[in-house]
């Protein structure tokens, strides 16, 4: 099955846009004797300027619903304008993008680099770290279990802090690859 692909930009903020363009994909490695087959998001961001200029941080979820439609969430905290707080579903079938109200907010517990995050889920709903799988000074990328739109969904999860970016002990440590686990 070819995916979908969409032209839905959004601006986050002035100046800075993100869009996703197959929100729902299979992916297919090859590098060597290595191969690997799975499910795959491909978006795009754009800005004029340092994103450290424009914002403070973000949580940014995306799964996939059993009946093959992509939700993404964003939680944006914008310097200078009101928090924007985005739904998204991609319907797979009819190529179409809908705004959803996101579900409620909920924490989550920070990382081990103290980064914090934030998630959410239907009302009434547990929010749970299943796995973390990059935890850096500045950004996590984790497995969520969570529950959207009436349905259990495991959802990869990412907050970014633009403070801690910008931060000069950070910025030494850029060079530096962070441990990550696999799979």
């Amino acid at each position: 099955q070819v995916p979908r692909r969409f032209d839905h930009p959004v601006a986050l903020a002035p100046g800075h846009r993100w869009c996703p363009i197959a929100p729902a994909a299979r992916v297919d490695v090859a590098l060597g004797g290595l191969r690997w087959s799975g499910p795959g998001y491909l978006d795009a961001n754009h800005g004029d300027a340092p994103l450290e200029r424009a914002f403070r941080r973000w949580d940014w979820s995306r799964a996939q619903l059993a009946g093959g439609d992509s939700v993404v969430l964003y939680d944006v905290d914008r310097i200078g304008l009101e928090p924007l707080r985005l739904g998204l579903r991609f319907d797979m079938r009819r190529g179409q993008v809908c705004a959803i109200d996101p579900p409620p907010a909920a924490r989550l517990p920070a990382t081990l680099w103290r980064i914090a995050r934030g998630g959410r889920t239907d009302a009434g709903s547990a929010l749970r770290v299943v796995r973390t799988l990059t935890d850096a000074p500045f950004y996590a990328r984790s497995l969520l279990d969570a529950q959207w739109l009436g349905e259990r969904v495991t959802a990869l999860h990412e907050s970014l802090s633009l403070p801690r970016f910008a931060s000069p002990w950070v910025q030494a440590m850029l060079p530096f690859r962070m441990p990550r686990r696999a799979g």
